[in-house]
């Protein structure tokens, strides 16, 4: 069984915001990645406590967990009746898309240790 710390700390988060990718589209809540870099300095240690509230209390609110999934079409396709003529692109939450890698991270982590990709 994976055994995930509640206690998230401020210099994980702050390393995962600043690996994400500046020019990506607009997340539901309107904030550019590149924003919250510059924000992170000031939010890091309080986004650290919610995330910890999160994982300690095991309950993501509905709110963190909606998106937006927007179709665009793909230029130059001879017949739009076809679905690969078409592109998703889904718009999250920042929070969670924070919460998600963090999440991520320890789980490779921990295949990692365990060789369970062998």
């Amino acid at each position: 069984m994976l055994n995930i710390s509640p206690t998230i700390l401020t210099e994980k988060i702050s390393k995962l915001i600043r690996s994400f990718l500046n020019k990506k589209v607009l997340k539901l809540n309107s904030i550019l990645n590149k924003v919250l870099k510059v924000a992170a300095l000031v939010i890091v240690k309080n986004l650290a406590k919610v995330a910890s509230y999160y994982f300690a209390s095991k309950i993501i609110l509905k709110s963190l967990k909606k998106f937006i999934t927007v179709v665009l079409y793909k230029e130059g396709k001879k017949n739009y009746s076809l679905l690969g003529s078409y592109r998703l692109i889904t718009l999250k939450n920042t929070l969670i898309k924070v919460l998600k890698k963090y999440i991520a991270n320890i789980i490779s982590k921990a295949a990692e240790e365990h060789r369970l990709l062998l």
